[in-house]
């Protein structure tokens, strides 16, 4: 499996196995590339979220999982790497000590994500208090003697908590996996590595204290690993500092949030920016039709911005509608039919638009799990279809004299092509 950057425009490129020994030694493929190579192949994300990988009910849910997601020809995986605080499931128990034993889990979540082809952008911790966050990493700093605030936003400014950031990065980075002896910096089926699940600073608007942290971490993890790319993790809200850009944000709340998806995404050290896309969440008394237009309004401006401003990728990496979301004209079928249309035309055309990811599979029996935004995708014909059709309309931007003749009817991409 190669290694996936991005190449000097505005897409994500594969290089040919026979290319990585040169990017291992060269430790370049995690940025931007600014030469020529031939052997470099465009590829497109048609994605999902599980962030459960780390605890599931079963190994062999994991493993059911990624089969399943293969035949439907789906390509990346974005999950938790992170679970921080006292309990038997934590990745970090507390700051540098970890349990050996999720350790582990993660360790055969990536051994069986490059058994089935699949990628996994891997996102360090999470700004909400789930699975801990930061709200965690302060905590132990103030249980250390740290005068700080009772607020998480020291987070992204305190030296000693960005240290136990730092700390726990480079641990899970230059982890050898128990199971492959492959270390983690140069395994390919990792996509990229996220900074933080879904980041707010809401006490600096103006969004310096996150830009400053952005900077720094993604530079870090630049020095520690060349091989991969590098996103943020944001929801995609537009900043104080874009006026024009207000009325793109789902209410005027977003604008104060301590993020600004242009600056944030402009640093040096992220590869592809990432947005996230919620109607109900964010718009609640939204009626069908406003859902649906601002689901066209929200992706078109953020694909402009990546391809005219940011000259980079972007990936729409959270995608979701309640199960209960069932009006005539939007629902979660019609929204994933919009986002994806508007996916395959950026990249019919050669737009920034590189691809979208549904929150959230499961596989059956997971109940315990549920967040109200999860599906069994094959026990949802149409849902399943939709998926399948996208995976293989995307492939096929690429392929050369290839037909319905050409595959094999086992192929998830049989009778999707013409």
């Amino acid at each position: 499996m190669p290694f996936v950057g991005v190449d000097d425009s505005t897409h994500f490129v594969i290089k040919e196995a026979h290319d990585n020994n040169n990017n291992n030694n060269g430790r370049k493929m995690g940025g931007h590339h600014h030469h020529h190579d031939h052997h470099q192949t465009r590829m497109f994300v048609n994605g999902w979220n599980s962030y459960w990988l780390l605890e599931p009910p079963s190994k062999e849910k994991v493993s059911i999982m990624f089969k399943k997601a293969s035949q439907m020809g789906l390509n990346v995986c974005r999950t938790w790497a992170f679970s921080d605080g006292p309990g038997p499931r934590s990745l970090q128990i507390s700051p540098g000590v970890f349990n050996d034993k999720a350790l582990q889990a993660l360790d055969y979540v990536i051994v069986e994500a490059r058994r089935y082809g699949i990628r996994l952008i891997l996102s360090l911790v999470n700004d909400l208090n789930v699975f801990g966050g930061k709200a965690q990493y302060v905590k132990w700093a103030q249980e250390a003697g740290v005068n700080i605030t009772s607020s998480a936003d020291p987070f992204y400014e305190d030296s000693t908590i960005k240290g136990y950031y730092k700390d726990y990065v480079k641990a899970i980075i230059t982890r050898k996996n128990s199971m492959s002896g492959v270390r983690y910096f140069e395994e390919p089926a990792i996509f990229a590595w996220e900074l933080v699940n879904e980041p707010r600073c809401e006490s600096n608007s103006s969004s310096f204290i996150l830009q400053a942290w952005i900077t720094e971490m993604s530079a870090y993890i630049k020095s520690l690993d060349q091989n991969h790319m590098v996103t943020v993790g944001l929801e995609g809200f537009y900043g104080m500092k874009a006026v024009e850009k207000s009325e793109v944000n789902p209410g005027e709340w977003a604008s104060v949030l301590g993020t600004d998806f242009i600056h944030n995404s402009a640093v040096d050290g992220i590869d592809f920016a990432s947005v996230h896309l919620y109607p109900d969440s964010w718009m609640p008394h939204a009626n069908e039709t406003e859902k649906l237009n601002f689901i066209s309004k929200w992706m078109e401006s953020h694909i402009s911005d990546a391809e005219d401003i940011l000259k980079k990728p972007v990936v729409f990496t959270e995608v979701g509608c309640p199960s209960d979301a069932k009006g005539e004209i939007y629902n979660r079928q019609s929204l994933f039919q919009t986002v994806y249309d508007i996916i395959y035309e950026s990249a019919k055309e050669g737009k920034a638009g590189a691809g979208a990811m549904i929150w959230q599979l499961f596989v059956e029996d997971m109940d315990e799990y549920e967040d109200g935004f999860s599906l069994v995708a094959w026990n949802q014909p149409s849902i399943y279809r939709l998926i399948v059709k996208q995976s293989c309309r995307l492939q096929s931007i690429f392929w050369k004299r290839k037909s319905i003749r050409e595959l094999d009817s086992n192929d998830p991409c049989y009778g999707h092509v013409s």
